[in-house]
């Protein structure tokens, strides 16, 4: 009997808290799935908010998940917010009950609502929890569950400002190693999308819903883009397809490519020569792995305009080039096109992008979790 014991004692138990965006989720699954690589036995639980994107993608990927009945503060909403201490109340105590039920030997927060009751319960609790920052700019419940945390996982520089320094790990965030192989496929992915080899290339992406300052600024600048011959890939995300299409026709340029999604980020990364892109910390991870020149245009509607911290943060390393959203529609173009012309700025940028790459970032984390049981 002893002897089947300890192989369940072997076995860890884990919860994962978080959500919200895909960009809370993804890192949150890959996480889970280094877990699993280590140690096929592990038992793994996520904890979401309930009608959040997570109650969907973490069944999908194959992992169990509980909902809890929270909200962030809503904005400019006085009647939605006075909800709020009840339902973060009714949080906690369900986050207790979900820990008493099933045992768990460490948590886990990706950031997103959900993960501020839990990792609350988790220490009055004494369960140790790690944190998974994927910003450069700390969130505000991040910055306050930082202090009961054992260790935080960061991927930008300087993060002594929000958290213990003697707790942060620098581990990067985990990537879709899909979408970030893109080793001899260049020619492949021109010929895929019917692009010449002999042209430059831009990719310009606003993630999979996309981003109106982003098609606004390549609309305005399309004929500029065209009369120097230069190739474009242009993802207008789901929201804007229809409304680009319906301006520029069916019959626009050769040199233009369009569509509303990229389901092989890799080809599109590959048969770039310049990325442009908004700052959201996994799309950084990606580009950083990439290792393409890169325009960023950081998102000003997020939380903490952290996007914009995010983009600070790789152009105080020489590693990305700036556009504020506000000036996208007047410079963002010319920008590129001075890029494209500038190979020693090409190669400086690559270089320093590539130098803050770390593609290990899920399995890194997954050690600090094991470390936090034995």
């Amino acid at each position: 009997m002893g002897k089947q014991h300890d192989t369940k004692d072997s076995a860890p138990r884990i919860i994962i808290s978080g959500g919200g965006t895909g960009g809370h989720i993804f890192p949150a699954v890959s996480i889970a799935n280094a877990l699993k690589a280590l140690n096929p036995d592990t038992e793994i639980l996520f904890v979401g908010a309930l009608g959040r994107m997570e109650m969907e993608k973490v069944p999908a990927a194959g992992y169990k998940i509980i909902g809890l009945n929270i909200q962030g503060i809503q904005r400019g909403s006085i009647m939605k917010n006075l909800m709020f201490p009840i339902k973060l109340a009714q949080s906690v105590i369900k986050a207790i009950q979900i820990i008493k039920d099933f045992k768990p030997d460490a948590a886990v927060g990706v950031g997103g609502y959900a993960s501020g009751p839990l990792l609350y319960a988790a220490s009055l609790k004494g369960i140790p929890y790690l944190i998974q920052e994927q910003n450069s700019y700390a969130g505000i419940t991040n910055k306050w569950l930082g202090k009961k945390a054992e260790k935080i996982c960061v991927a930008f520089d300087g993060m002594e400002q929000f958290f213990p320094a003697d707790k942060i790990i620098k581990t990067g965030n985990p990537v879709r190693k899909d979408s970030v192989d893109i080793a001899k496929k260049r020619l492949a992915a021109l010929e895929l999308l019917k692009l010449s080899s002999e042209k430059k290339t831009i990719l310009i992406t606003g993630g999979s819903l996309g981003a109106r300052t982003l098609n606004k600024s390549i609309h305005a600048g399309l004929q500029k883009l065209i009369d120097a011959d230069v190739q474009v890939i242009w993802q207008t995300g789901k929201t804007y397809y229809k409304t680009v299409m319906d301006e520029l026709g069916k019959e626009h340029h050769e040199n233009v490519v369009i569509t509303e999604f990229l389901s092989r980020m890799d080809l599109a990364y590959a048969a770039a020569d310049v990325i442009i892109s908004r700052a959201g910390a996994g799309t950084i991870a990606e580009l950083c792995i990439v290792k393409k020149p890169v325009i960023l245009v950081p998102s000003p509607n997020v939380a903490e305009d952290h996007q914009t911290k995010n983009a600070l943060a790789l152009v105080h390393d020489n590693a990305a080039l700036f556009v504020a959203d506000r000036d996208a529609e007047a410079k963002l173009v010319d920008r590129v096109l001075e890029l494209l012309n500038d190979k020693n700025k090409q190669v400086t940028l690559s270089k320093n992008i590539g130098a803050l790459a770390q593609p290990n970032a899920d399995k890194d984390i997954a050690y600090e979790v094991i470390k936090l049981i034995k």
